[in-house]
């Protein structure tokens, strides 16, 4: 972000696509993928816009199995409920492909859930399934809203590094 604010600094007529050069997107302190730029960029142009996220979840190929490793979840999503309705999904069969669900996710290693996958199933089926169905794909509204002389106003990213100059200039 500073490196942004030194461009924007040196070239007051810097185009936002120029200061996303700089400013990719978000950082999520969960972690997780965001899916397309067209989000972050609609919040940079216009003050909003809906970043959608995804689990950093891998296929691992075993001699018995398949099986999912997700060790990312979106921001937001809380763990065990996340766990408890891919359960249920299992349970009422509207995911077909799943034998069991374990939560390794400590505080040393951090998340680690695995999602054991049946024989005869298609895990990659499975994970887009997963993602349709629960919380491993979600979506953020973001909005980039500022108070400028004691008003609220929603800001394009040109223009909220701009006050933040202007501030510092002034302090």
């Amino acid at each position: 972000v500073i490196d942004g604010t030194i461009f924007l600094m040196d070239n007051p007529d810097a185009e936002i696509t120029q200061l996303m050069e700089f400013i990719k997107g978000p950082d999520f302190p969960t972690g997780a993928y965001i899916m397309g730029l067209q989000g972050i960029k609609d919040a940079y142009e216009t003050g909003r816009g809906r970043v959608i996220m995804r689990a950093k979840a891998d296929i691992e190929a075993t001699d018995q199995h398949d099986k999912i490793v997700i060790t990312e979840i979106p921001y937001g999503v809380n763990k065990s409920s996340l766990v408890e309705n891919m359960a249920n999904l299992v349970k009422d069969k509207r995911i077909e492909g799943i034998s069991d669900i374990n939560d390794y996710s400590s505080d040393k290693t951090g998340m680690h859930i695995e999602i054991d996958i049946k024989r005869d199933a298609n895990a990659q089926v499975v994970l887009n399934k997963l993602y349709s169905y629960t919380q491993l794909q979600s979506t953020c509204g973001t909005i980039l809203l500022a108070l400028v002389n004691g008003e609220p106003k929603i800001l394009t990213l040109k223009e909220i590094l701009q006050h933040y100059i202007d501030h510092q200039c002034s302090v």
